[in-house]
């Protein structure tokens, strides 16, 4: 849906869709993010992770602009849009997807009709046909049956559920998707293919994703480096061996405990793309 060409901004080369320097996030007194930084690569799965309340999803919302933080700057595609007002980041905004945690759809809606609540949004000229043909396509493409897409949250699963969320937030062919904990909740089963699910559409689709999890299966499945949130920073980045080389005590223990250690060893050969994530990559404008 993206057929308006974003203006980038001069000098901008695509490299890091995502920028932060410097930011603080407090509510009231309580100081979450001080002074934090973080890039974040075109084309990679990016996972965040850190402990209870170290702001993981403020930080996401403060990407979104769901979170006004206290200072610092937020580039997307090269545009901050950290003071911006709303008209003027609408080429940058329409350009991304979010997955809430537990799909966050709306309960009165179909799944049709919540695909097409973000093109309702940005494409208002658009007939209901198309509409009604594209949220079938984007159900089916998230795994969904096609039928999914005439029935209401309440008649799906748990599973369904995310693929359904997942359907609205890829609803305008974003460049970036921004997935809040996106296996919480699910079997084994069903949080393996979701995960399967979120390297397939990342490959096919040229997708940049940011993706808050606690779940050690899905960094070592497909996540290419890891943002380790804590003492009020992105204390480190990096592939899971190069975080394993730090001595910052709460990555030991998150990636050297017995849990972390049986997930390394089920997804053992799965680093194959993360050896090749500094190597230049083609087609990557």
């Amino acid at each position: 849906m993206n057929d308006s060409a974003l203006e980038l901004p001069e000098g901008y080369d695509n490299k890091f869709p995502i920028r932060i320097r410097g930011l603080t996030n407090a509510f009231g007194d309580y100081v979450v993010h001080d002074a934090l930084d973080l890039d974040v690569r075109q084309g990679e799965i990016l996972g965040v992770v850190g402990g209870s309340g170290t702001g993981k999803s403020v930080l996401m919302r403060s990407i979104i602009g769901l979170q006004f933080p206290r200072e610092g700057d937020i580039e997307v595609f090269g545009q901050n849009i950290t003071d911006a007002e709303p008209d003027e980041v609408i080429g940058v905004r329409n350009r991304w997807g979010v997955l809430f945690q537990g799909g966050a759809l709306f309960s009165t809606l179909t799944v049709a009709e919540n695909v097409q609540v973000p093109l309702k949004q940005f494409y208002p000229e658009l007939d209901q046909t198309l509409l009604d043909e594209i949220a079938r396509y984007k159900t089916v493409l998230t795994g969904l049956p096609a039928e999914a897409a005439s029935k209401f949250p309440s008649e799906l699963s748990g599973g369904m559920k995310k693929r359904a969320g997942l359907a609205r937030a890829l609803s305008l062919d974003p460049e970036l998707l921004f997935l809040d904990e996106p296996t919480a909740g699910l079997d084994p089963i069903g949080a393996a293919k979701f995960d399967e699910l979120t390297r397939e559409l990342t490959d096919t689709l040229g997708l940049t994703v940011f993706l808050i999890t606690h779940d050690l299966d899905t960094l070592y499945a497909i996540c290419d480096r890891v943002a380790v949130l804590a003492d009020k920073k992105v204390i480190a980045v990096g592939t899971i061996p190069e975080l394993l080389e730090t001595d910052h005590p709460w990555i030991q223990e998150y990636f050297n405990g017995p849990r972390s250690r049986a997930a390394a060893k089920s997804h053992e050969g799965a680093d194959d793309r993360r050896k090749a994530l500094d190597k230049p990559q083609a087609g990557r404008a």
